[in-house]
C-alpha cells in the first residue's frame, strides 16, 4: 500500500510538471503573438509620424521658398539688389530659421520614434515556470522520503 501512495505521489508530480511547462509554453506563445501584435502597431505608429513629419518639412521648405521670393520681389520693387548685402542677409536669416526649425522638429521625431520601442526583457514566464515545477518536484521527494 505505502509503495502505491509514493506511486501515486510520482505520478501527481509529474502530471504537475507537465501541466505548468504546458502552462509556459502556451504562455509563451501568447506573449509571442501579443509582441508581434505591438510590433506592428509600433511600426504602424512610426510610419504615420515619419509621414507627418515629411508632409511638415515639404510645408516649410514650400513656405520659405515662398517667403523668400516674396522678399527678394519686395528689395527688388524698391531698389535694393536682392542678392546683395542686408537683403542677403535677410535670406540667409530666413533660411536659417527654417533650418533650426527643421532641426528642431527632427529631434522631435528621433524622440517620439524612440518613445515606443518594446523592451527586449519583457518576462515570458518560463523560468517562474521551472521554478513552480521544481517546487512541486521537491514536496513530491520531501513526501516520498517521509
Amino acid at each position: 500500500m505505502a509503495a502505491l501512495a509514493s506511486l501515486a505521489t510520482l505520478v501527481g508530480a509529474g502530471a504537475s510538471i507537465y501541466g505548468n511547462v504546458r502552462q509556459a509554453q502556451q504562455q509563451n506563445t501568447l506573449n509571442k503573438a501579443q509582441v508581434q501584435i505591438a510590433q506592428q502597431q509600433e511600426a504602424a505608429r512610426q510610419q504615420a509620424l515619419l509621414a507627418q513629419q515629411q508632409q511638415d518639412a515639404q510645408q516649410r521648405a514650400l513656405t520659405l521658398s515662398k517667403t523668400i521670393a516674396t522678399t527678394r520681389a519686395r528689395l527688388a520693387a524698391s531698389g535694393v539688389a536682392p542678392d546683395g548685402g542686408s537683403a542677403g542677409a535677410l535670406t540667409a536669416g530666413l533660411t536659417q530659421e527654417a533650418a533650426a526649425a527643421q532641426n528642431a522638429d527632427d529631434a522631435t521625431l528621433r524622440a517620439r520614434l524612440a518613445q515606443g520601442r518594446i523592451s527586449l526583457l519583457n518576462p515570458d514566464g518560463t523560468f517562474s515556470a521551472l521554478l513552480q515545477s521544481g517546487r512541486t518536484f521537491g514536496f513530491a521527494s520531501r513526501s516520498l522520503l517521509d
